[in-house]
């Protein structure tokens, strides 16, 4: 049975910024789905980050500040109970879904670092896997396609309904539904074994980092460092 045909899990997180070695989580969520798109189990969190978030954050994902702190989990509680749930995820052997994995996953990581707290790698003993990301197989399925390959973006070229965006609850679902519908048009990877596909993955990743290194050096940005490592960023210290 081809793995898009079997239950999925998505996961997202909205944040307080970009950065994954300094940026907070204020929200986040795991959801099931079954093969016939409904959903049959979720947890979602509203974090306290511990810091300010940001205008321009909260501009996106309309968490502010005063209401992280009045309404959240503290942090630590928060991404104990979401890094468990992960890795229960992938210990089941469900693919977990992530949108820009390498950002979500990474940011994970470094909070539990923040934290005292076991990473999803140490509770694993192994790399994340097996993890399914709709950034890196569409840029490698489809990588001439010009345009933005943002969420939103993937869901208008999949025909997948997305309603509420930059909330973590729509963000998971719709990228679970995106590489549903990349499995059923892109029989190669429909139809590969997870193993595979998260190697293959790992090595698309690095090819499209070299590529966007390449092309922000000669426009935007001459001295980017675009980190090709995938699902994890690893740490620096």
């Amino acid at each position: 049975m081809s793995w898009h045909r079997e239950p999925l899990v998505g996961f997202d997180l909205e944040t307080t910024g970009t950065d994954v070695e300094t940026d907070r989580i204020v929200t986040a969520a795991v959801v099931r789905l079954d093969p016939d798109g409904t959903v049959s189990g979720e947890r979602t969190w509203l974090l306290d980050p511990g810091v300010a978030i940001p205008e321009q954050a909260s501009a996106i994902h309309g968490i502010s500040t005063d209401h992280a702190r009045e309404h959240g989990v503290p942090a630590a509680t928060a991404i104990e109970e979401i890094a468990e749930t992960v890795a229960g995820v992938l210990r089941s052997g469900t693919p977990l879904v992530v949108m820009n994995a390498r950002y979500d996953l990474s940011l994970l990581d470094r909070e539990c670092r923040r934290h005292g707290l076991e990473s999803i790698t140490e509770r694993l003993g192994a790399v994340p896997s097996p993890v399914v990301d709709p950034l890196v197989i569409d840029k490698h399925v489809d990588k001439y396609r010009k345009g933005r390959r943002a969420l939103h973006a993937l869901c208008a070229h999949y025909g997948v309904s997305l309603d509420d965006a930059h909330d973590a609850r729509a963000d998971a679902v719709a990228a679970a539904q995106v590489v549903r519908r990349m499995g059923e048009m892109h029989q190669p990877v429909g139809t590969m074994p997870l193993p595979d596909l998260h190697d293959l993955q790992v090595t698309a990743a690095a090819a499209q980092s070299v590529s966007l290194q390449a092309y922000l050096r000669r426009t935007t940005n001459p001295t980017a460092v675009v980190e090709p490592a995938w699902p994890v960023i690893p740490r620096s210290r």
